[in-house]
């Protein structure tokens, strides 16, 4: 049986939320197994949930006007999203698809908003929100100045570690999109990097070169 309070532990994005706050998100969560390409919801839907991600990877995209599926972020374990419902809007602006199978936490948006109705829940989880605004705050700029190889260095060191190989379970436009390039210029990165023996493919494996992790530096 999977803990929902031991999960809330493990998320780094919850540090600031008190043991009573986490005791009071665990009472209401719902552990959900997820499979490979589920859809947790789709974008223009009612939001019914918010959701925390304990293991495996998220992908959130939405459509271009011309019909193109654009991808916006892949979660990461200790991540919350879908909370634009708590205070903006009431539907999901994007559609979530896992891309590696793992473990979610189901909150149900109406019992979050009760247990926002309580002071020291909501100052506890607002400061939560503004932690995990840094981080994206953070990640922007990164995405903005940093050489795209850096980017895609720091990538793999967030979800994988300075693993030598590394089974990758996103595909190249998924990836592209994290790292803020389009899919062309993430192929020619890959292509550079072969060629300076600094990284090998083997089909969705990734044999990196000790040298390979000090791009990340750059």
């Amino acid at each position: 049986m999977i803990n929902s309070r031991a999960l809330l532990e493990q998320a780094h994005f919850l540090d600031e939320l008190s043991p009573a706050g986490k005791d009071a998100i665990a009472a209401i969560a719902t552990p959900r197994n997820l499979k490979k390409k589920e859809i947790l919801f789709r974008e223009g839907e009612k939001g019914r949930a918010v959701f925390l991600l304990a293991t495996g990877h998220v992908r959130l995209s939405r459509h271009t006007p011309d019909g193109r599926e654009m991808v916006i972020k892949i979660v990461q374990p200790g991540e919350f999203f879908a909370e634009v419902i708590l205070f903006e809007i009431d539907h999901y602006p994007v559609t979530a698809t896992v891309a590696d199978p793992g473990v979610v936490l189901e909150i149900p948006r109406l019992q979050l908003h009760d247990l926002l109705a309580q002071r020291e829940f909501r100052a506890d989880f607002i400061a939560m929100l503004m932690k995990k605004q840094r981080y994206l705050a953070d990640r922007l700029y990164q995405l903005t100045s940093a050489p795209v190889e850096s980017r895609f260095v720091h990538f793999l060191k967030e979800h994988f570690g300075e693993a030598p190989e590394i089974l990758l379970p996103f595909a190249k436009k998924e990836i592209a999109a994290a790292i803020g390039a389009t899919p062309e210029t993430f192929s020619r990165m890959i292509l550079k990097l072969r060629r300076q023996r600094l990284l090998r493919v083997s089909n969705k494996t990734l044999h990196c070169a000790p040298s390979f992790w000090r791009l990340g530096n750059e």
